[in-house]
């Protein structure tokens, strides 16, 4: 294979038989393949890298490849040597972006317990490995150098993988817990542990004496201290020179991605491997300001998604599985796997019992820190190719890692099914009863992107109120937890601070500058949250969150955005299926925002707010809850509502009539309060589908529709929405109009019986030190109500 391109089929040339033809094919095939057993293993919520390692094992000797005539034609041994280069220089890429997202700052406040639990979870089972080394080298390991071999055996077993642990508590709900920051915690501490014990390991593996061995070691230490003392304060200049706002110099990327590539060459002569001098690099560039997330936008897309997967097949065409053959051998994958769950699992619960930790919690926290995953990969292919491991060696390792990693999940959701009650509240709707004691209203406002930013601060401006029942914010900001390792970053940091963080620095800096200003400048008090979760399992934040802050109604955007041209473009069946989710599983009202641009593009000061608000009432407990949130919106000096009362043309109750007339009544108390003639009452004898549309056309020049989702009329268009039979209407495209549109549907428990489950009766559980801060500062991070992952079945 000693060109690069064929001069193509028609020539008669085979383009297999070349290096750039084949190392495509490769790629698309790998890709093909892993993200095929993803999508197969996300119901059983695991993890991308399970599907990776499995992936390569398959289109390894152990499946697909004990064709040797499949082997031969896309694997042929004269091409690994272009595959292996490429997956090690993406790995070393993604290492460095692994050094990125561990914050050294955050390990030296790691707490006492944190930190008991991490040294034991590692000093435990490398013992247990340098047991099970001896049974290794008694029986299929004869020929193994001693020292190397123990030590590597040690470090393999006492290994947890911190970015996968990271993407399991986030799928799990458990990253904001006090039980996922202890184990992440644990889990960085031996994340830095590793890489010591990794690069020792290297060092003794060497063919030479003692003393190069410590040569190696201390050269090594010294390349440390450069990359401190040299290579940071670089760094740090060039950080401190990219402002809030303002794109990474192309000039400042490149520079930083070759002293990644040098400080790989550098650890490479040194002897500890090129991926060690990767991942010091991405320890040593500053955490603070936008220098690092650019970074981590620039390579994370191709590292991750396209070179990375060809690591894990070349692991796999590593792993034959037939090699591991009779009695002795399986005795050893099941001894090792015992020794490392024993091990990880026992070293942690045991000390997690010594501090006191409860029973359950300790034993989901061995499990968590028993995760295994890419470093795994990394220590095993290393000792392969140091002659420390042989084949069979190699593949009951790999199983193992799989095995640990793969049980993870399961079991955490089997065992950790804690019982916290949400705290007790009344007002779960807009509407309340005279003499409410909770006057103050909470509205929990979610929103995707920075687009809808604007409408929902005027929406909140205008319905703020006069009276003595306050308005409380709490905005949430919704953001899709994907594959890509800046995600885990995004949970990091709303974890840390509970500030919004949008992936472009520039907006994070403009939307949290926009929230201070509303609040300062407004009545109304924000708070700032963010929910970093897959889409499938969203709605489970914005309801927990609901229950959580004590929330009387949740605004939802709708599924679509607004275009140019005044269309609308769906943003994706998975967005719709939160909004329905939420309708239906709620514990308090829900509102569901279609924005067409409420006030413009930027928020209208308070004193310049001038919005007229149609009320479309033809009766029913949305209706009704709509007309509460209008006569609310009423009480706004710069607000002008009018109220169309529409005949209902369905059967309705004397129970719901009278119930509806006492709603108009308290609304129309409001005509004499206000003096400037800007509520006004409409009485529409519009029963029929046309006069209906004859009635709402003729509002179509208010800026904002208020109506309820379920009213006792016909529906306006076909196959209705979850908007229901009027709203459907008001955001179809053959209403012609500027207004936004707000849909609310009244929370009701007897139609809502997923809501029950916030047991309005329970005691609320002590506050913690972080909600404390919470109602101090004004600002949290999604503390999710947590409840077994199974129980909700959407």
């Amino acid at each position: 294979m000693a060109k690069v391109a064929s001069h193509g089929a028609f020539q008669g040339e085979s383009p297999l038989d070349y290096a750039l033809p084949l190392i495509i094919l490769q790629i698309c095939l790998v890709l093909v393949v892993t993200r095929g057993l993803a999508y197969l293993l996300r119901p059983l919520r695991q993890p991308r890298v399970i599907a990776e390692i499995i992936g390569g094992i398959l289109l390894g000797p152990s499946a697909l490849g004990r064709s040797t005539k499949f082997l031969h034609a896309v694997f042929p041994p004269e091409s690994m040597t272009v595959l292996d280069t490429l997956a090690n220089i993406g790995l070393l890429f993604f290492l460095f972006l692994v050094g990125l997202e561990l914050d050294i700052s955050a390990i030296r406040r790691t707490g006492r317990k944190a930190l008991a639990i991490s040294l034991s979870g590692i000093a435990l089972p490398f013992a247990l490995g340098v047991g099970t080394s001896f049974a290794f080298r008694a029986t299929i390991v004869k020929d193994a150098p001693h020292a190397p071999f123990l030590v590597f055996m040690g470090v393999a077993l006492s290994i947890t993988a911190f970015p996968v642990l990271a993407r399991i508590l986030t799928e799990l709900k458990l990253l904001t817990t006090d039980l996922g920051r202890m184990a992440l915690s644990a889990a960085a501490v031996d994340d830095v542990m590793a890489w010591i014990l990794l690069a020792l390991a290297i060092a003794l593996s060497g063919s030479g004496s003692p003393i190069i061995s410590l040569w190696v070691l201390l050269t090594a230490a010294a390349f440390v201290a450069a990359a401190f003392l040299v290579v940071r304060p670089v760094l740090a200049w060039m950080a401190r020179r990219c402002r809030e706002g303002e794109p990474v110099k192309e000039v400042y990327v490149c520079a930083t991605l070759a002293i990644v590539l040098a400080g790989g060459f550098l650890t490479d002569i040194i002897g500890i491997h090129a991926l060690f001098g990767g991942f010091v690099v991405g320890v040593v560039v500053p955490k603070d300001g936008p220098f690092a997330g650019m970074l981590i936008e620039k390579v994370e897309d191709l590292v991750s998604g396209l070179f990375l997967p060809l690591y894990f097949v070349s692991s796999g065409l590593k792993t034959n599985v037939a090699t591991i053959s009779g009695a002795k051998s399986w005795g050893l994958l099941v001894l090792v796997i015992a020794n490392a769950c024993i091990g990880k699992i026992g070293g942690a619960v045991g000390t997690a019992l010594l501090v006191k930790i409860p029973v359950r919690e300790a034993v989901t926290l061995g499990f968590l820190m028993n995760t295994k995953g890419l470093v795994e990969l990394v220590v095993l292919n290393i000792g392969r190719d140091r002659k420390v491991l042989n084949d069979e060696a190699f593949a009951i390792m790999v199983l193992m890692a799989l095995f640990t990693t793969f049980i993870t999940t399961p079991i955490v959701m089997a065992i950790y099914k804690p019982a916290r009650p949400s705290v007790p509240y009344k007002r779960r709707t807009v509407e309340c009863a005279p003499g409410d004691a909770d006057g103050e209203l909470r509205v929990l406002a979610c929103f995707h992107g920075s687009r809808t930013i604007p409408t929902l601060l005027n929406l909140v401006e205008t319905s703020r109120g006069t009276g003595h029942g306050r308005l409380v914010m709490y905005a949430m900001h919704l953001v899709e937890l994907s594959e890509r390792s800046s995600a885990i970053s995004l949970v990091q940091r709303a974890r840390r601070d509970g500030l919004p963080f949008f992936n472009s620095a520039d907006r994070e800096g403009q939307m949290v500058v926009a929230f201070e200003a509303f609040q300062q400048l407004s009545s109304v008090r924000v708070r700032a949250m963010t929910a970093i979760s897959v889409l499938d399992t969203m709605h489970r934040d914005v309801i927990d969150s609901a229950a959580g802050k004590r929330a009387a109604i949740i605004v939802m955007p709708y599924h679509k955005m607004l275009q140019h041209d005044g269309s609308f473009q769906s943003l994706g069946s998975a967005y719709h299926a939160i909004n329905k989710r939420v309708l239906r599983e709620a514990p308090c009202s829900v509102a569901v925002l279609v924005d067409r641009g409420l006030g413009g593009h930027a928020q209208v000061s308070a004193k310049n707010v001038s919005f007229s608000v149609a009320v479309l009432f033809f009766g029913g407990p949305d209706d009704r809850e709509a007309l509460a949130y209008a006569t609310r919106m009423a009480e706004h000096p710069g607000v002008a509502v009018t109220l169309a009362r529409c005949r209902p043309n369905r059967p309705h109750s004397d129970e719901e009539g009278a119930a509806d007339e006492a709603a108009v009544e308290v609304f129309k108390s409001k005509l004499g309060g206000v003096k400037d003639g800007s509520v006004h009452f409409e009485e529409r004898e519009a029963c029929t589908r046309e006069e209906v549309l004859e009635t709402i056309d003729s509002l179509s020049k208010f800026n904002v529709f208020v109506v309820g989702r379920m009213p006792p009329t016909a529906p306006l268009v076909e196959n209705p929405d979850e908007l229901g039979p009027i709203g459907s209407y008001l955001a179809s495209p053959e209403f012609r109009t500027s207004a936004s549109v707000l849909v609310i549907k009244r929370y009701d428990p007897a139609t809502n019986p997923k809501s029950k489950r916030f047991d309005p009766k329970a005691r609320p559980p002590p506050a913690t030190e972080e909600e404390t801060l919470d109602e101090e500062t004004g600002s949290s991070t999604v503390v999710p109500v947590p409840w077994s992952p199974m129980s909700d079945t959407a």
